[in-house]
């Protein structure tokens, strides 16, 4: 019993994490009706940006209180500026275009920054070590123990995920991308600027990302090229199955994969190698027999 208590902890942990990366596309999709692939490098590249500042700018043995702040703004700083470029230089042109050409160029994007980020950062061709101290200490509930990091991360996400939803209930920017996302022709004749509201998106789910790469390298405390893909793929999956452009239906999926990969690899058959599939498994079963989501609505509901 403790360890399947155990084992929906972790998996819980891994959701949160995987959660702050789906909002992202959950967003993106959304308001542009734009798969992007790259996100999941977004989140990876702030990790690189956290793991920079944490190296080679704070000084060996900088407290917690100021390390992990510090982390998160290089990590913020560094996915809104990718993520802002690939928005400008890359989507934008395409925008109208036929929708496998931002499609494509989203995988070009994707592969375009894992291997900038190979070739160029120091010692980025092998995992490379978080700093451990901001990892140190647990929580221990009789025999249930817990990183600190872990419920940091269980607290952070859906504090974030909270907060957005009530960003785009009541803000301006929010009643814009709300506007954008139900008739993007009639928003722009309501003096809506497109480009600023979809700008926008991109810089919000880059924050994001970039607050998750940070909770993610201190709890895993190694980071590589590949987690960006990985944890992508999982936050794109989490997004379709909560519901692709719902916020709430993409926290909720993150906790399912998240769940189901923690369960699966201890419990499920082929064990740990196979809780990809198990995952995977979900989305189609998922997909089979509620095709728009868990909290998504039929297309011709929108119409």
């Amino acid at each position: 019993m403790a360890t399947l208590i155990q084992q929906i902890v972790n998996g819980l942990v891994l959701g949160a994490l995987i959660g702050l990366i789906a909002l992202g596309y959950t967003m993106v999709y959304g308001i542009s009706q734009l798969i992007n692939f790259a996100h999941g490098e977004v989140f990876m590249v702030g990790a690189f940006g956290a793991h920079f500042t944490a190296r080679y700018l704070l000084p060996e043995g900088t407290n917690w209180y100021v390390g992990l702040p510090a982390m998160c703004a290089a990590a913020v700083t560094v996915s809104v500026a990718v993520a802002a470029t690939m928005e400008r230089l890359a989507y934008r042109p395409l925008r109208g275009a036929h929708k496998l050409a931002p499609l494509i160029t989203a995988l070009g994007v994707s592969i375009l920054l894992q291997e900038v980020v190979r070739v160029f950062y120091p010692g980025a061709t092998a995992p490379l070590a978080f700093p451990r101290a901001f990892a140190d200490g647990h929580l221990t509930v009789g025999p249930i123990m817990v990183l600190w990091t872990g419920v940091l991360a269980l607290v952070v996400a859906p504090l974030l995920a909270a907060a957005l939803h009530v960003y785009v209930e009541r803000s301006l920017l929010g009643r814009a991308m709300r506007a954008t996302a139900l008739d993007p022709d009639t928003a722009r004749l309501m003096g809506i600027n497109l480009d600023r509201v979809i700008l926008a998106t991109f810089v919000i789910g880059a924050i994001l990302a970039g607050v998750g790469a940070v909770l993610y390298g201190i709890h895993y405390t190694q980071i590589d090229t590949a987690i960006g893909f990985q944890n992508g793929i999982f936050a794109f999956t989490a997004a379709v199955l909560g519901g692709i452009g719902n916020i709430r239906g993409a926290m909720l999926g993150a906790v399912c994969i998240g769940l189901v990969k923690s369960l699966a690899g201890q419990y499920a058959w082929g064990g740990a190698q196979y809780d990809y599939v198990w995952v995977f498994v979900l989305l189609i079963l998922v997909l089979m027999f509620r095709p728009q989501g868990f909290l998504g609505r039929p297309e011709g509901e929108r119409a």
